[in-house]
């Protein structure tokens, strides 16, 4: 296909394929179907999505044709495969100018560059990261952008390579690329803090945008691109550097208000921080061991102290409270049940974590999961008043925890109550003994504590099975409550259905079924509690 006299009918066709009309549009696909094996179609594509004076519809087509024809075509042994002559002159013309004005189609570029450069960098394009290390430092703001952003997809494609000569390569580039990374990460960061302090927004989220594509790009190199991180100075350094930013980003929080251009990138950025310590903890555990004093000291200070009023953000907790949870959790931080068998790194975590969660320290998380967050919001209560049977599906299993407030916060309660039972048992049950008798309808506070409690009772049945009569319990309190009809006490009647739910195949005597069938009965006349009480006959049928 000769590009010059097969440009404009190429033109002509994508045009067409742009059409609303299917009578125009399925034959303008056809034709350009037809064409993806034919010798200089993608070289035509390739001028046509570069030409920025054409239709932006026309132009995001072209790009998409040439990304599909990459993934069928651009290996050796596919069929009807591109000839190594026209590969070599289009990955040359991918990278001539990093100039694309509109966004869209500017990622969709750095995308399909990212593609080539799985199949081919560095053995056949060896020029492509010496090129985007040089393009990044230009002055032009647009093609600094476009660089520093094909920068980063071409450093997350190769990142994911799982051969092992691929990761040979990539720790590689990595070593020859840090030290670049995080100059050029520092350089933008410094950049935006100036900026937004002396009250110029639009340029600050410009460099906001670089600082963001920068840290991804040090996210990549940092959790995949070295063996053993914990003896590289650089790497660390940049690991220690993570919490001052961190720092510094949130007081920008108070700088910046929910209605500034820079907030939602500025909230992106700070979640970008955790990850980068969520990852490395996940494929590094006994490299982060010297971080996990710093990691627990942050997390804790932010989410269960006055620290984070006002800076905080409900993303931002659940990274925060996953950050806990994965260095509770961690088996790498455990002592083998026989002490001499524990490897030095395990005995040291251990250490660690068990200086950091003293007695004071455990009663105050325990204390805040529950009262703080573990009540029920407004937008939750709005929920459940419009749709109680969609309410009462619980959302448990899968990763939930790692993205949503609720079972993030569940899920650490769990994990730390069952590490550390012996410390937060009692200050538990001190909770529920504040609690005892009926709640006052008129005491909004007091009903939605209540829940909260009775909430973490029945999460964490199986660590009370010698701490707690339930049958007592049963007996004397909470049957009264399934019996008062006030609406207002929907709520606990609510919560105690499920939390009866919870216990009964924990312990529960036979002889008190028959109670529990009665007050069952009289509650399916309740439209707001059905759903509950269905999920408690199907436990008790199961046992």
């Amino acid at each position: 296909m000769d590009i010059q006299s097969a440009s404009s009918v190429v033109l002509q066709a994508l045009t067409q394929a742009t059409s609303q009309d299917t009578a125009v549009l399925k034959p303008a696909e056809e034709q350009l179907r037809q064409w993806e094996t034919q010798p200089g179609f993608y070289s035509v594509l390739l001028s046509i999505f570069n030409n920025h004076l054409l239709d932006v519809n026309v132009r995001w087509l072209a790009v998409l044709y040439f990304k599909n024809g990459i993934d069928r075509y651009w290996r050796r042994v596919a069929p009807h495969a591109l000839s190594e002559e026209e590969k070599s002159s289009l990955r040359a013309g991918l990278i001539t100018n990093f100039n694309e004005p509109v966004n869209q189609i500017a990622t969709q570029i750095a995308v399909l560059i990212a593609k080539v450069a799985r199949l081919d960098c560095p053995r056949q394009w060896p020029e492509l990261i010496p090129i985007l290390l040089e393009s990044v430092k230009v002055q032009d703001s647009l093609q600094q952008h476009r660089a520093l952003l094909t920068f980063y997809h071409v450093t997350k494609t190769l990142a994911s390579k799982r051969l092992a000569t691929d990761r040979r390569l990539f720790q590689d580039l990595a070593s020859s690329i840090y030290s670049f990374a995080c100059s050029l990460w520092n350089h933008h960061t410094d950049s935006f803090l100036q900026q937004i302090y002396s009250g110029d927004q639009q340029t600050a989220l410009s460099s906001l945008e670089r600082t963001l594509l920068s840290l991804k790009v040090l996210r990549k190199l940092t959790v995949h691109g070295f063996v053993d991180p914990q003896n590289n100075m650089e790497v660390m350094g940049f690991l220690n550097a993570v919490f001052e930013r961190l720092k510094q980003f949130l007081e920008c929080c108070r700088q910046v208000g929910p209605g500034s251009p820079c907030r939602e990138k500025l909230e992106k950025t700070i979640i970008l921080f955790t990850k980068v310590l969520l990852d490395f903890l996940e494929y590094h555990p006994c490299p982060f061991i010297p971080l996990i004093q710093r990691s627990l000291e942050f997390a804790v200070s932010y989410v269960f102290t006055e620290a984070g009023e006002g800076v905080v953000f409900e993303r931002f907790i659940v990274q925060c409270m996953n950050l806990i949870k994965m260095i509770v959790k961690n088996d790498a931080y455990k002592p083998a049940k026989n002490i001499e068998d524990s490897k030095p790194e395990s005995l040291e975590a251990h250490r660690i974590k068990t200086a950091f969660f003293t007695h004071q320290t455990l009663t105050e998380i325990g204390r805040r999961l529950v009262s703080k967050y573990f009540l029920l919001t407004e937008e939750e209560l709005t929920m459940w008043e419009e749709d109680p049977e969609s309410f009462a599906v619980e959302e448990t299993g899968g990763d939930s925890w790692k993205y949503s407030l609720r079972p993030s916060t569940e899920v650490l309660f769990l994990d730390i109550f069952h590490n550390y039972s012996q410390t937060l048992t009692p200050v538990l049950l001190e909770m529920v003994q504040n609690l005892q008798g009926p709640s006052n309808v008129e005491d909004p506070v007091q009903m939605l504590m209540k829940d909260a409690v009775y909430n973490a009772v029945g999460l964490a049945a199986y660590e009370l099975f010698d701490n707690v009569d339930f049958d007592q319990w049963f007996k004397n309190q909470l049957l009264g409550e399934l019996q008062v009809s006030h609406n207002r006490y929907k709520l606990i009647r609510r919560r105690v259905i499920w939390l009866i739910g919870q216990w009964i195949s924990v312990k529960f005597k036979p002889e008190l079924r028959p109670l529990l069938y009665e007050v069952i009965l009289s509650l399916m006349q309740d439209p707001d509690l059905v759903g509950r009480v269905r999920t408690l006959i199907s436990r008790i049928v199961s046992q």
